[in-house]
């Protein structure tokens, strides 16, 4: 069976792949990244989940060959951006809390906005360490 996209996974086979590096590279779409935090956050809770993402996802870029990608403060951002989201769902899963928070599929980088007065995402500093928002704190 040829797995076309993270949905072929149940949530802890896509937490395994991914932790172990088997997770094809194409399938960590920013939906995955989202769906990830959610099991993390679920399972660890949020300051663990921090952790095991900063710690997984620069893994995983680094296992690509790819050193330069990874972004400390946007992943932990992701997941305090996330867990404010969890705190409020009258959701219990992934697909129905994504569905109940749409924006954080299609407007996640004006989400970031409104916490940081700059390009997080292009920051140096920002990429190896976290760097507190400057605007609104989570």
């Amino acid at each position: 069976m040829r797995i076309k996209d993270h949905w072929q996974y149940t949530d802890e086979e896509f937490e395994n792949q991914f932790e172990t590096y088997r997770l094809k590279p194409g399938l960590f779409s920013h939906e995955a990244h989202l769906r990830l935090a959610y099991i993390h956050i679920q399972k660890y809770g949020s300051e663990q989940a921090e952790k095991n993402m900063c710690e997984q996802i620069k893994g995983f870029a680094e296992s690509l060959g790819v050193y330069d990608k990874f972004n400390k403060t946007v992943t932990i951002a992701s997941v305090k951006a996330m867990n404010h989201f969890m705190q409020k769902a009258k959701s219990d899963n992934f697909k129905d809390f994504i569905q109940e928070f749409p924006r954080l599929l299609t407007n996640f980088k004006d989400i970031l906005e409104q916490h940081y007065g700059f390009n997080v995402f292009a920051d140096k500093r920002a990429k190896k360490e976290f760097v507190e928002p400057d605007l609104l704190p989570f």
